[in-house]
């Protein structure tokens, strides 16, 4: 890992402490020193802030815009995103489930060096905090964030990298890494077990030095730190701690209207969001930018040859009164029936494929900018409702489900499933809510299910014939990257 952290910088940005629109509207300059920026607890935000543009950064190529770009890995991957054609190329192999199984992969290595960067970064934080010259209430919050952001990233990282959690025990097989320092030379792989215990540590202290307030929603606050504790408890199947959490990250929070749905996904100041990274009008990112790959609108390459659609199959599980139906085109390659927003928003050289999504709008075809959701009360209230299920609270969870689905659909009357059923229900329901999201492959991971693509408009020449994927094959554990290996003499790969 000693070449992750050779050149570990901090992201500056000249911004005013305590005015939030200065502080995150201004074009990021330079790297500093560590030595300048914990000589104050303002100069220590500003090395926070870098993390938070990180999630925006592009890395080596276009395809790899930092949180985005994996959010559009992880659901690529899944049964549920479709890619229409091959466009360009770009993702195209992950659909296949070839590129993460390539230890020589440029984008597995851009992911593996971009979570530990997060990691890299926030651990300078951590280490120089205590010397700043701030108000102690100033270095709790920067703390409290920087800890969060080691949490969070080291969790992407397990789920990747790692073996899935098993809630049975043992877990003692490779996961990754834990840095908690800003070193310079790598080190073994650590349990899944450990990982996680390291994991919910720092989101543990995180909670206990962090509150509601924060400068804007791309900055972490307890009601993100708690969404992120409950995503790492259903996943280590702690369902009674993630219902609970879950609930306690929403508070605050309200669904969105089902006007508000059809507003593009753009909009940090969604009410619903919980978390998103704000991307500012005069930083656009062009053709490294989630928008340049997923949005209607868009004129890049990628999206006029290949606009991505949602599986027919969960399409079709959609009732026809819910207003998230709208969100995909079913007669998209249809002048007569297609939606009439389609054309409207999009140029006549863009292709027009059936199912094609219109949930995500860029801010125009020549601008890819827009703000990138991580966090929404929907996910929550479908979390804690799905964790109360799988406790065998079936009433709490049908009048949770309720809570959202209703508010999706004016016809939808409370659900009289239980057990098995009232699962499937439920996460039919957060397939259909998070669709493009970057959720789904962590779903079938952490649940240990198979991908299933059969009797879909999924393209078999897009795909190369990968239509299925047996639960816990060696597949679903990423490759770690060469480079790393080569760097790393305490480094094992996983079994291919």
């Amino acid at each position: 890992m000693k070449k992750i952290f050779k050149s570990i910088v901090v992201v500056a940005l000249l911004m005013n402490f305590s005015c939030a629109d200065d502080y995150l509207d201004t074009i990021p300059t330079d790297a500093v020193s560590a030595s300048s920026v914990f000589t104050s607890t303002q100069n220590a935000m500003t090395a926070l802030n870098g993390i938070h543009r990180m999630l925006l950064l592009r890395f080596d190529s276009q395809g790899q815009a930092a949180e985005g770009a994996v959010m559009i890995m992880r659901d690529v991957m899944s049964e549920d995103l479709v890619m229409t054609t091959q466009g360009n190329g770009w993702y195209v192999s992950f659909s296949r489930w070839q590129n993460h199984n390539l230890e020589t992969s440029g984008d597995s290595r851009f992911v593996w060096r971009y979570y530990y960067r997060v990691i890299g970064n926030a651990n300078m934080i951590l280490a120089g905090i205590d010397a700043a010259e701030g108000p102690q209430e100033e270095k709790d919050e920067i703390t409290g964030q920087a800890l969060a952001y080691r949490a969070w990233a080291h969790f992407n990282l397990v789920q990747l990298y790692g073996e899935r959690y098993d809630a049975a025990g043992g877990n003692t097989q490779l996961g990754v890494p834990i840095v908690l320092e800003p070193i310079t030379e790598g080190g073994a792989r650590n349990t899944v077990e450990e990982v996680y215990a390291q994991i919910n540590a720092d989101l543990d202290a995180a909670i206990g030095l962090l509150d509601e307030s924060r400068n804007a929603k791309s900055h972490l606050n307890i009601n993100v730190a708690k969404g992120i504790k409950a995503r790492v408890a259903a996943t280590q199947g702690n369902y009674s701690l993630a219902a609970t959490l879950a609930n306690e990250a929403r508070e605050g929070y309200s669904l969105m209207s089902q006007d508000a749905l059809y507003d593009g996904f753009n909009n940090v100041d969604n009410e619903e969001w919980i978390w998103g990274s704000h991307q500012v009008d005069d930083q656009q990112t062009y053709f490294a930018s989630y928008f340049a790959y997923m949005s209607l609108n868009f004129s890049s390459t990628n999206i006029r040859n290949n606009p991505k659609a949602i599986s027919s199959k969960l399409y079709d599980m959609i009732s026809d009164t819910d207003a998230r139906k709208g969100l995909w085109d079913p007669n998209a390659s249809d002048p007569d029936l297609r939606d009439p927003y389609i054309d409207e928003m999009t140029l006549s050289s863009f292709a027009k494929i059936d199912y094609m999504n219109r949930k995500f709008i860029a801010q125009g075809n020549a601008s890819s900018v827009g703000d990138v959701p991580y966090m929404r009360t929907a996910e929550m209230i479908l979390l804690e409702a799905e964790s109360l299920a799988r406790s065998g609270n079936d009433a709490a969870a049908a009048d949770v489900l309720f809570e959202l689905a209703s508010a999706r659909d004016d016809a939808y009357t409370k659900t009289t499933n239980t057990g098995a059923a009232l699962i499937e229900e439920i996460m039919v329901q957060r397939r259909i809510e998070l669709w493009g999201e970057g959720f789904r492959f962590y779903d079938l991971k952490r649940l240990n299910l198979p991908l299933d693509r059969t009797g879909s408009n999924h393209v078999e020449s897009v795909i190369n014939g990968k239509f299925t994927e047996p639960a816990g094959t060696n597949n679903w554990q990423w490759q770690i990257p060469i480079d790393e290996l080569n760097a790393n003499e305490n480094m094992v790969q996983n079994p291919s």
